[in-house]
């Protein structure tokens, strides 16, 4: 029987508050929306969802997470096991609320997010190193940045150490850029306006002064910065890699009736972590996260909405 490969997620845990409306309220105004339901998210509980969800027979996922000790916090803890997350290093968290993200999604299907970072916060370096052995055993360590940036940032560390792959999905992206440290792992995998951030451009600004920044410059200048390739994620358009031996490539993005987009990007970024896994090309990886993206943006919600491996790889043509 063939050995089992792991992949590990160190990252955040949160219910959805999810509210549909026609549109995005303007500053200080009003609108009415649809029923507020919630639902089990948070970046890193969705990419190990996902990552279970697509995986094949003899993969294994856990999750380095911390959920409080609230009644969110079991109803997500009870959730990931039913997935077939591995939870041992998911740790309930006395005194300290459960993440939470507050969601509203348009008549587009588009969506904006408030996060409160919750027990997500209580995340720290002690917790990776308490997850040594699991994490020496990965065949690819995936993170984000809604926990701690030094405690992905010692993670990165400890990864390089032990020799583990690692992609970072550096969303949501800070203020004041990436930390140097964050930018030493072998893929990073931000989508468009999240690299323009990194580099120190404004997306939000649509002056006539600025032109749109050529998406090859960005991954190649996020390369120089450290990581050994970058994918840039521009949604139904697909998605740009650059990697160290210099191909730059486009991969094109399947055509879909967009519902919610709600953890399309973590499909995404655990589809690539999953077909890393399973050795293959980073081309051919990033045509099977550009599917398992598409799909997730054709349902309602964050794991609801995250596609089974057969039509991921279905779609793909794999």
């Amino acid at each position: 029987m063939a050995s089992t490969k792991r992949i590990v997620v160190i990252g955040s845990v949160n219910m959805d508050l999810v509210c549909r409306t026609a549109r995005i309220p303007n500053p200080g105004e009003t609108v009415l929306g649809d029923q507020l339901v919630t639902i089990p998210g948070g970046k890193g509980a969705n990419q190990a969802v996902a990552a279970a969800k697509l995986a094949g027979p003899e993969m294994s996922v856990d999750l380095i997470a911390r959920v409080g000790d609230d009644d969110f916090g079991q109803r997500l803890f009870n959730g990931l096991t039913q997935h077939g997350v591995g939870v041992s290093r998911v740790t309930i968290t006395e005194g300290v609320s459960s993440g939470c993200a507050m969601i509203l999604i348009d008549g587009k299907g588009e969506n904006s997010i408030v996060v409160a970072p919750g027990a997500n916060g209580k995340l720290v370096p002690a917790d990776i190193d308490a997850a040594e052995d699991l994490i020496r055993g990965a065949s690819a360590v995936l993170m984000q940045q809604e926990v701690p940036l030094a405690t992905i940032a010692h993670a990165i560390a400890l990864c390089q150490r032990l020799g583990v792959f690692t992609i970072l999905d550096p969303a949501p992206s800070p203020a004041k850029g990436l930390p140097r440290a964050l930018y030493g792992v072998d893929i990073l995998t931000p989508n468009q306006s999240e690299a323009e951030r990194l580099l120190g451009f404004d997306p939000d600004l649509q002056s006539g002064t600025r032109k749109s920044i050529d998406p090859k410059q960005i991954a190649t200048r996020l390369l120089a910065r450290g990581c050994g390739a970058a994918v840039i994620k521009q949604g139904a358009r697909g998605a740009m890699l650059v990697g160290r031996d210099g191909v730059i490539r486009t991969v094109r993005g399947f055509k879909v009736k967009i519902i919610d987009t709600t953890a399309a990007g973590d499909a995404f970024t655990a589809a690539l972590a999953v077909a890393h896994t399973e050795g293959l090309s980073l081309p051919d990886a990033v045509r099977f996260a550009n599917a398992a993206g598409a799909l997730a943006c054709q349902s309602f919600g964050a794991q609801p909405a995250l596609p089974a491996r057969e039509a991921a790889r279905t779609l793909a043509k794999m």
